[in-house]
């Protein structure tokens, strides 16, 4: 309840008079600095809302005085830098990957661009460091299904693999030797055991040898007679110890009864020539490429 204003006698400072239960308030106005900065940032604050778009309308908003857009001035920076990078994207467009490749300032901007690319567009399936995972190539190594040179890189790029969106895209076909009823299941069980006598891991010899003689009639054709692969027509080497999917005997067993399709999408219609030839020079010079 309000009382009558006085001092207080510890303080000497005036009451409020307003008392609760015998607690006195006492009168302490705010520093006066405290109250001009508030002031000032009212004042900035209703300048802001002048001058610069600040107030939300139904479907629009305030303009401001001066008509600044943050998102035109990111758009004008993405300009300028396409306007200076344009001459060596031109040059890379041009250029053949020899030409590239002898070029150390060519090479550098095909690098770096391939690099931001990759990271953008590829990484997703081939991770940060192109190292790969399960179902997904590993491209730091020199094991290639369609070649590792820049041009085959480049031609994989672009059309993709076992898509149905471009016609010149990578194909080949494993049969699902399982799924599809073409080998029971003590045939299967012994060309897995093939497979592992053919990339030198632990095997069943007995059974081994009975898989030799379905690898010759089911496989050899082409994965080879040692099993080294046929990359012309995407048929991986299976002597070595690379593998997409796995190379134990469980992996294996899976792999010949229900087959294997990965697919990789065309980015010739995404991407622009430039920077497809800039992700051909990243990708081959990352150590696999032939």
């Amino acid at each position: 309840m309000a009382t009558k204003i006085e001092k207080d006698a510890i303080s000497g400072t005036e009451t409020t008079g307003h008392e609760w239960d015998g607690i006195k308030e006492l009168n302490t106005p705010l520093p006066r600095w405290w109250l001009w900065t508030f002031y000032a940032s009212v004042i900035w604050a209703l300048g802001y809302w002048v001058v610069y778009p600040a107030i939300p309308l139904v479907d629009t908003h305030t303009k401001g005085v001066i008509g600044y857009s943050s998102r035109a001035e990111v758009a004008q920076s993405i300009e300028d830098a396409r306007a200076a990078q344009s001459v060596w994207v031109d040059r890379i467009r041009d250029a053949s990957y020899e030409a590239i490749q002898l070029s150390p300032e060519l090479t550098d901007f095909a690098m770096a661009g391939g690099r931001s690319a990759f990271a953008v567009n590829c990484s997703q399936c081939h991770g940060a460091g192109a190292a790969g995972f399960p179902g997904y190539p590993n491209l730091n190594d020199d094991d290639w299904l369609w070649g590792g040179t820049i041009e085959e890189i480049a031609y994989t790029i672009r059309h993709g693999i076992r898509n149905e969106l471009d016609e010149d895209s990578r194909y080949s076909e494993m049969p699902a030797y399982g799924r599809d009823e073409i080998l029971d299941r003590e045939q299967i069980a012994d060309v897995v055991e093939h497979v592992l006598l053919l990339s030198g891991q632990d095997h069943d010899a007995a059974a081994a040898g009975r898989g030799a003689e379905v690898w010759a009639e089911q496989c050899a054709a082409c994965h080879k007679d040692n099993g080294t692969g046929d990359r012309e027509i995407g048929a991986p080497n299976l002597a070595d110890a690379v593998w997409l999917y796995g190379g134990d005997r469980a992996t294996l067993r899976e792999t010949v009864y229900g087959a294997r399709y990965g697919v990789m999408p065309p980015w010739g219609t995404r991407l622009d020539e430039a920077t497809i030839k800039q992700l051909a020079v990243y990708v081959h010079a990352l150590g696999g490429g032939e």
